[in-house]
């Protein structure tokens, strides 16, 4: 596979690479925030995942090092460096260009450079060709900027840094942006970091990093994940690693390690390393592993195949990613062709509070829809608040104001407010219109509501006699009776789901988007008994968790589900 050459990559296609340290201009301010430095246990956990081993030729192939710090990395890469020159016969001077690892901070890499050096002369190299090798392999520049156009290494071996994008300067932001397709939305740079390794490999070639693993699981990590799963790469191995002591310092960082090799997908081991493994040998580690066998220090799964595009990868709970993976090839999407299921959002105005009212203003009544909030939500129905949506679009589309004169008078005083809205700049006719177009036919539907933030899933059922607003998804169906499916979806079976692809917010609060919702799986309506289907409307309409629950796991046929 050749590397998509983006506007980053053309930039450097003229440049020698060098592996010599130079001056650099116009950096990233030194990195504070994002310097977390790995323990040495890790790091010769990870230097194995990647396979580099002493046994290979180490000094014939090319090992990366994307942002070096204090060279934790480095120095066991070294040791091995050198463990294969003599093991193979090979003057170590002959590694000059073996290694190449980055370092925006000028002190940091000099200090990187001491480490090296020093590592070296414990090792018996003479103190000349210490030195000569150190500042070989060490260069002060930044990775992102200096990554190359064509594949050059067999190994990216690190922990890059955690910088979110607004904490870095404007033009330096635009330039990862428009340099690294998966630097969508709010991303940290880690996720560069990771797209530039991998456009680094040569064929079989090897990215090996510690990170943190919210990208898996979070909308900005979606451009990288669809990359990783569609450009040629295979997900070897995932360890989740929260609870165990990967850093030098106590951060919340949630780490994962990834290796993520450029060869077509196969099976995937999936791991949780648990306390203790800091003093486990590698070869218990390495046999667990191998035999996807779980122990005191280390759980483990073996999966056949891998998430697909830009799916989420919920790899916090093997037990849970298990069962995920059993419903999803058992059960159908909940958004599906075969039963007419489908799931939305409400409407979004762009100005709330000239086209969301409490009264009834004195306009043509058609334009006027009893509106849905959030806090109408009680209980699983809609208690209506009395607010409405003005409405400016019928069946055929936006209105025409010369028709509905009154409703024109009532948006008129409103109207440089209105104009100001991105959405009535680029079509400045309809500066009356709303963001979304309201959908008549879904106003006359049953529907279930689900508000986006929460602390559980509760759908709320509406008799087709209210509109959402853009803080509540709705769901439709053509197949269910929506109270069988809100039993469903309110029960820790339905929740689970987006327990598993969702990522909880501050206060323990659970996002329902509708990218969640689309990841619940559901069995087929007509696999549900009467007698079944009966329980999960009495439980829906009584609001029972625990009685959805018990039919739920009787529906799905699971036993339990994983704490």
């Amino acid at each position: 596979m050749q590397p998509k050459l983006g506007p980053h990559n053309a930039q450097f296609t003229r440049k020698k690479f060098s592996f010599v340290s130079t001056a650099v201009i116009d950096l990233v301010p030194p990195r504070v925030a994002g310097v977390i430095y790995t323990k040495p246990w890790m790091v010769e956990l990870i230097l194995d995942l990647a396979g580099y081993l002493p046994e290979r030729s180490l000094a014939r192939l090319v090992a990366l090092e994307p942002s070096a710090g204090d060279g934790a990395f480095l120095q066991g890469m070294v040791r091995r460096l050198i463990k294969s020159c003599r093991l193979h016969g090979i003057p170590v001077e002959q590694a000059a260009q073996a290694i190449c690892a980055f370092e925006i901070d000028p002190a940091a890499a000099e200090k990187a450079m001491g480490l090296v050096c020093a590592t070296l002369l414990d090792l018996g190299i003479p103190a000349p060709t210490a030195s000569l090798l150190a500042r070989s392999w060490i260069r002060i520049d930044d990775f992102l900027e200096a990554s190359l156009a064509f594949p050059i290494a067999d190994f990216v071996i690190g922990n890059p840094p955690y910088i979110r994008l607004e904490e870095i300067p404007e033009d330096k932001a635009a330039f990862y942006r428009s340099g690294f397709s998966a630097m969508r939305g709010r991303a940290d740079v880690y996720v560069a970091f990771y797209q530039a390794a991998l456009l680094q490999l040569k064929p079989g070639g090897v990215c090996a990093y510690i990170c943190a693993d919210r990208w898996m699981l979070n909308d900005y990590g979606s451009a990288l994940r669809e990359f990783i799963t569609t450009e040629g790469y295979n997900v070897r191995c995932v360890i989740e690693a929260h609870d165990v002591a990967a850093f030098e310092t106590d951060v919340s960082a949630y780490p994962a390690v990834t290796i993520i090799a450029q060869e077509k997908q196969g099976p995937v081991v999936v791991a949780k390393a648990l306390p203790g493994i800091e003093k486990a040998s590698r070869e218990e580690v390495e046999s667990l592993l191998c035999e996807a066998r779980s122990s005191s220090i280390l759980r483990v799964a073996r999966f056949p195949d891998w998430f697909r595009g830009s799916e989420p990868w919920p790899c916090s709970s093997l037990e849970a990613l298990q069962l995920l993976k059993r419903l999803e090839a058992t059960c159908l999407p909940l958004e599906s062709k075969a039963t007419g299921t489908q799931i939305g959002i409400g409407v979004a105005t762009g100005a709330d509070r000239v086209f969301i009212t409490d009264d009834r203003p004195d306009i043509e009544p058609d334009r006027l829809l009893p509106l849905a909030m959030a806090s109408d939500l009680k209980a699983g129905k809609v208690a209506w608040s009395g607010r409405y949506l003005v409405n400016p679009w019928n069946e055929q589309g936006l209105i025409d104001l010369q028709a509905y004169p009154r409703f024109e008078a009532y948006l008129r005083p409103h109207y440089d407010l209105l104009t100001s809205r991105h959405t009535a700049k680029e079509r400045p006719l309809q500066w009356h219109k709303t963001i979304d177009r309201v959908n008549l036919r879904l106003f006359a539907k049953q529907k279930l509501y689900i508000a986006d933030i929460k602390d559980r899933l509760l759908p709320t059922l509406d008799l087709g006699k209210t509109y959402p607003q853009h803080n509540l998804y709705w769901i439709t169906s053509e197949t269910w009776d929506l109270r069988v499916l809100g039993g469903l979806l309110m029960s820790a079976v339905g929740e689970f789901f987006i327990h598993c692809y969702g990522v909880r917010m501050r206060g323990g609060f659970l996002r329902f988007q509708a990218q969640y919702l689309r990841r619940i799986r559901v069995p087929a309506p007509e696999n549900i008994s009467h007698e079944l289907a009966e329980t999960l409307r009495q439980a829906f309409d009584t609001q029972d968790v625990a009685l959805a629950t018990r039919a739920a796991l009787e529906a799905y046929q699971i036993d339990s589900l994983p704490l």
